[in-house]
């Protein structure tokens, strides 16, 4: 039996000046030398700055796009698949990676933390949402103080790739 990679998605804040992008890069080239396939949103900000720190490592970028143009990905993306489906991409993002990164961000990036969790994807955060929860009936998103201890808990979490 073959193995693959493993997805990592990264979402986040799309400000093209976000003060996350070191951070962000930091991730995406922690991914790419975990020999991880990042896949993101495919536009700006923390999108853009992690799939730069994954290319930065050698690594494969996907960008699932919002719109319906290929050619709106990031310069970063390796592969960029324009969706049409606007915000609803985000459910796809979260149902095919095999773990989740979130940094920074707003309801976009909120609606991708709640969809992994809901599909039991692993999910860890860095200067991103917190929020109460019924410890006995909701996943919890844990949160990280650098990309080094994100990526750590997050691989650990996914196991060995099948």
């Amino acid at each position: 039996m073959s193995s693959r990679r493993r997805l990592v998605a990264v979402c986040g804040e799309s400000d093209p000046q976000t003060s996350l992008a070191e951070l962000a890069f930091e991730v995406g080239r922690g991914i790419a030398q975990r020999d991880a396939v990042l896949i993101c949103g495919g536009l700006t900000g923390v999108m853009e700055h992690a799939a730069r720190g994954a290319r930065a490592a050698g690594g494969l970028t996907i960008g699932l796009l919002p719109g319906e143009d290929p050619h709106d990905a990031n310069a970063y993306i390796d592969i960029s698949i324009a969706t049409g489906l606007g915000h609803a991409r985000n459910a796809i993002l979260a149902r095919t990676a095999d773990g989740v990164v979130a940094l920074g961000g707003g309801l976009g990036t909120l609606s991708e933390i709640a969809l992994a969790l809901r599909n039991r994807r692993p999910a860890i955060g860095i200067r991103t949402w917190r929020f109460d929860r019924d410890a006995r009936t909701e996943p919890e998103l844990p949160i990280a103080v650098n990309p080094t201890e994100a990526l750590e808990w997050l691989f650990a979490q996914m196991g060995r790739p099948s």
